[in-house]
């Protein structure tokens, strides 16, 4: 019998479910800029007051700058999912405002990002989004600690390997192939297609122009150097929180065969009724298990998608069982699973339950 999202009693009903959300895979232009526009002035407004205010206010001003910008930056997602006729002029746009001052521009996301998709490749090692974090509490807790180190990466990719890259064209492939994609599995290898290289070129010229730009201003003293020391700060904070809503996406249970449309459901994670949400799952993210089933529906549908889905599909759907309570119950379902799994194999966990246990209640207090 099938246990998907479609199915109950052995009748499939992925027709009926596909008939609930047949209108909502249109995306609506007006929302989206408005919503990156206001996350881009507001992102970029806080970081600039942050640089000024008194340190209690600086404190405050960085956090809030963090929070818009991380939700400026989470659009790289929608646009690897929308066509750019549906969307006109988004991406560059988006690219200047965001990706190549965060140093991460859209070719990090736009043809890799499908591969965690894809019925062949999700789950298994050529899925640049999927490592087995439900084998190890060791991995898990290693991929946390490493999100603070990734602006220091994305410095060294931008401003130190790309200028190598535009000198010798054998290692520009190297890079595009190995250092051009915003994965977590370092088995993942993306192709040098020609249109690809190209896109990787272009963007990165534009991403130099734009930092050279920035040390020239602060060798002319325009621009503070505690500019630099709070984009590592703001960087690092929206790589964490990416990192703890990364681990919180799936249950990443897979044995590495390729798996399902209904097998990726099972092992993705709905976190729908959450208040602070919208702050560490923004654009939609909360709704990662739906997502996977319709990826083509547009962020701001998502949400009505997911009211209908679950009003009108019976209590056996899987969808119902995609929901999780919140972030730290997902996190800490994720940690004991990889305690459990290392135990079996006699390996001591990284950290203890307890610890665990404390994380957990920090987040229940605050509704994560």
């Amino acid at each position: 019998m099938k246990t998907g999202i479609m199915s109950n009693a052995g009748v499939d009903m992925a027709g009926e479910a596909n008939n609930l959300v047949r209108d909502l895979h249109r995306a609506r232009p007006g929302i989206y800029w408005t919503d990156l526009l206001l996350s881009v002035a507001i992102g970029w407004g806080s970081f600039a007051a942050a640089l000024e205010l008194p340190r209690p206010y600086a404190i405050a001003s960085t956090a809030i700058a963090a929070l818009a910008l991380y939700r400026a930056l989470c659009f790289i997602h929608e646009i690897s999912h929308q066509s750019r006729r549906s969307l006109p002029g988004f991406e560059p746009i988006w690219n200047l405002t965001t990706g190549f001052p965060l140093l991460l521009p859209s070719f990090m996301y736009q043809g890799v990002h499908p591969c965690h998709h894809r019925l062949s490749t999700y789950g298994t090692e050529s899925d640049p989004e999927y490592l087995p974090f439900a084998r190890s509490a060791r991995m898990t807790v290693a991929f946390c600690a490493q999100s603070l180190l990734l602006p220091a990466a994305l410095l060294v990719r931008f401003l130190m390997f790309a200028l190598a890259a535009f000198l010798v064209p054998r290692f520009e492939r190297w890079l595009v192939v190995h250092f051009s994609s915003l994965s977590m599995n370092v088995r993942y290898r993306r192709e040098d297609a020609p249109e690809i290289v190209r896109m990787v070129r272009v963007q990165s010229a534009g991403i130099l122009a734009l930092w050279a730009a920035l040390g020239a201003m602060a060798v002319l003293h325009v621009l503070p150097l505690r500019f630099f020391a709070l984009w590592y700060v703001v960087s690092a904070f929206i790589s964490l929180i990416n990192c703890l809503r990364t681990l919180g996406a799936h249950a990443y249970a897979s044995d590495g065969r390729p798996l399902s449309r209904e097998e990726q459901l099972r092992d993705s994670i709905d976190t729908p009724a959450v208040r602070w949400g919208v702050l560490w799952a923004p654009v939609g993210l909360r709704f990662h298990g739906l997502h996977h089933y319709f990826p083509g529906i547009p962020y701001h549908n998502l949400g009505e998608a997911y009211r209908r889905l679950t009003t009108q599909l019976p209590a056996e759907a899987g969808i119902h069982k995609a929901r999780s309570a919140g972030l730290g119950h997902s996190l800490r379902a994720l940690y004991f699973a990889g305690v459990r799994n290392q135990r079996r194999k006699g390996r001591k966990p990284l950290a203890t339950p307890r610890a665990a246990n404390v994380i957990e209640a920090i987040m229940r207090r605050a509704k994560l």
